[in-house]
């Protein structure tokens, strides 16, 4: 059978793949069912795991897909995702399996304190924040098409995620109720902060989430190589 777009049926099956899986599971109706039946931490774990999958098929795809420079690489480029991969990591272990009704990946939404929302203070959608930020500060090294085509839609689908939930959550949870859960939150990240409407405190952060952050990044920057078969290291 003729390939309708030589070299790229693969990336364009992937990328189809991925987005519907996550646009349909997290419909209302659809995910409340799924709540219902298999429990919101088998749900999430569930989501989590197909997530993965996907995403790893989508990194393979990319790789397979034909090469087309858009812009040649310089060394200065590859500083762009050091510097970022930090608050990535930084947002991604806050802002997984937290209490936040107001956006993805949370857990015992029941317990959460508007008047001290945690990271959601930061941004109410940590975890969006953080595939965005990877998204784009990936885009600066990677100037072929098939790697702009990843990121960039990764990054915009991410920017489009907040607006989405949050019209949602509005939906659902009722314009005076999410304006009191969020009365604290921004989406824009330390919005609140610099609004007055939040605080930080320090004292009590999660020791245990930093340490994950910081393996996270330790990880990232010694898998980078061996997984994706190209050296994270800028040039000193």
């Amino acid at each position: 059978m003729t390939e309708l777009f030589p070299g790229w049926n693969e990336l364009i099956l992937a990328f189809a793949l991925f987005f519907l899986s996550h646009i349909i599971p997290v419909r209302p109706t659809i995910r409340e069912w799924l709540i219902r039946h298999i429990g919101k931490a088998t749900y999430l774990a569930a989501y989590s795991v197909l997530s993965i999958i996907l995403f790893v098929w989508l990194i393979v795809a990319v790789g397979r897909a034909p090469y087309l420079t858009l812009w040649p690489l310089a060394p200065w480029q590859l500083w762009i995702p050091n510097v970022a991969m930090p608050f990535v990591c930084l947002l991604l272990a806050f802002g997984m399996a937290v209490p936040n009704p107001l956006s993805i990946a949370s857990l015992n939404d029941e317990s959460f304190d508007p008047d001290h929302p945690g990271i959601a203070g930061i941004t109410r959608h940590p975890v969006l924040w953080a595939a965005a930020l990877w998204a784009i500060a990936h885009i600066v090294p990677n100037g072929d098409l098939a790697h702009v085509l990843l990121f960039g839609l990764f990054g915009a689908f991410s920017l489009l995620g907040m607006l989405a939930i949050d019209a949602r959550k509005q939906r659902v949870l009722g314009v005076t109720e999410w304006r009191r859960l969020s009365s604290r939150t921004s989406q824009i990240p330390l919005a609140a902060r610099a609004g007055g409407r939040w605080r930080p405190s320090f004292r009590n952060i999660d020791l245990f989430r930093l340490v994950i952050a910081i393996g996270l990044y330790l990880g990232f920057l010694v898998l980078h190589q061996p997984v994706i078969g190209l050296s994270p290291f800028p040039p000193l």
